[in-house]
């Protein structure tokens, strides 16, 4: 194998032994998985389901840190410490050693969705408008995308491509500490380019800290497992599936997205047989669960562990999460998990989230003065009613202001902006 990991088959893992919350003098997420490398070396820090359900691999916090190590070394020979290194991956433990190897090598990672060989006329015009903005000095991939796409991603990319497994594990000697200011450009996260060309956002190791740190603090409940299935190239996935997990020392159990789309069962099994405590989901999961999810899967299923369930990164509907609750309230999901939030890239991720452990808010507002931008509460009873979701408030020390969209000024509390 390329990482360190251990392959098993069956069962879930122990949980970490150390408290979670690093010292507050690490200032970067380097420092931290160093200590968390040194001090619990055998928790394990990341299982991925291959399959979505049985079929595992596994890295503990030593197992990251040596592949981060190996990797970094490699970058380093090859001149791109403080350049941008484009990771093109499929999601799994390998994309997560290469984006903390350019972390230790002190490049900026540039995660990206791998291009689809059966869509490239889609996906590969993405790719080029990231590597045109991202200015890219090395691509760091796997044989396998690379022996398909070396042509289109060597006329796109006009740089040196890198296949991990090629990589000797003996590299990891050749590793040099550098000192990073904390203000210093960690990675560029790009938004998913739905409505536009992707967009790069700057992220520097005191904006990934602080994040952490703040988001650790609202989200923490003790013991906490953490699952994911959204994909970990940005926001969600990359900062709320892994790199915040590392930060408050909790195993993640990930699987890819196309794991969850094909069965969403799988999901919810993961919750169950590993008593995850945390898992996040845009509002469409949890609609496809409660559409596709059929009573036969369900037999045996345990979600009493499941203590925050965050909705976000699309319009959070009431009546999705009334429906889940409803369905799964059999299997010991309680509706006061549901964690409604609001995210954004250029924000790190989250921006409001709601408090664990309280049923959301849904109040009925207007329909007809919401089309007039403005806001009034109504009986929910009332034939113009139209619930929303109440996502909470900020985290601490951010402030959320409500403004007219073209002078940028500030609403007053009944006026949408």
């Amino acid at each position: 194998m390329s990482i360190c990991l251990d392959q098993t088959t069956t069962g879930a893992t122990a949980a970490p032994t150390i408290a979670p919350g690093p010292p507050k003098r690490l200032r970067t997420l380097v420092e931290v998985a160093r200590w968390r490398a040194e001090r619990q070396p055998v928790d394990p820090a990341f299982t991925f389901l291959v399959d979505g359900e049985q079929q595992q691999e596994r890295m503990t916090y030593a197992g990251l840190d040596s592949s981060a190590r190996r990797i970094a070394a490699e970058l380093q020979a090859r001149g791109a410490t403080g350049e941008r290194v484009l990771l093109v991956f499929d999601p799994g433990l390998n994309y997560i050693a290469a984006v903390f190897g350019c972390l230790y090598a002190g490049a900026v990672a540039v995660p990206v969705y791998p291009p689809d060989p059966f869509r490239a006329q889609r996906t590969l015009p993405r790719l080029q408008a990231i590597v045109k903005d991202a200015q890219a000095k090395l691509v760091l991939s796997s044989r396998e995308i690379l022996q398909w796409a070396c042509g289109p991603l060597k006329n796109l990319c006009g740089v040196e491509s890198l296949a991990v497994e090629d990589i000797p594990p003996t590299r990891q000697q050749d590793w040099r500490r550098i000192a990073v200011d904390p203000n210093r450009l960690a990675l560029l996260q790009y938004t998913s380019g739905s409505t536009g060309t992707p967009r790069g956002v700057m992220l520097t190791h005191a904006n990934l800290m602080c994040h952490s740190l703040a988001a650790h603090q609202r989200l923490d409940v003790p013991g906490a497992v953490a699952v994911g299935w959204v994909p970990p190239y940005h926001d969600m996935g990359l900062i709320g599936c892994i790199l915040l997990p590392l930060h408050s020392g909790r195993h993640a159990v990930l699987m890819s997205p196309l794991a969850f789309v094909q069965r969403p069962a799988r999901w919810l099994w993961a919750i169950s047989q590993y008593r995850a405590t945390t898992s996040a989901s845009p509002n469409f999961g949890y609609d496809l669960c409660v559409r596709k999810v059929q009573p036969a899967e369900c037999e045996g299923l345990d979600l009493s562990s499941w203590q925050i369930a965050i909705n976000g990164a699309e319009p959070v509907r009431a009546d999705t999460m009334q429906r889940f609750a409803e369905a799964f309230a059999p299997y010991g999901f309680r509706r006061e998990a549901f964690y409604p939030a609001f995210g954004m890239a250029e924000a790190t991720l989250l921006v409001t989230g709601g408090t664990a452990g309280r049923t959301p808010r849904t109040p009925a507002f207007s329909s007809r003065l919401l089309a007039e931008d403005r806001v009034k509460e109504v009986d929910p009873a009332d034939a113009d009613a139209r619930r929303l979701v109440g996502c909470g408030r900020p985290l601490d020390g951010a402030e959320v202001l409500i403004v007219e969209p073209v002078s940028r000024r500030p609403l007053p509390p009944d006026r949408v902006g």
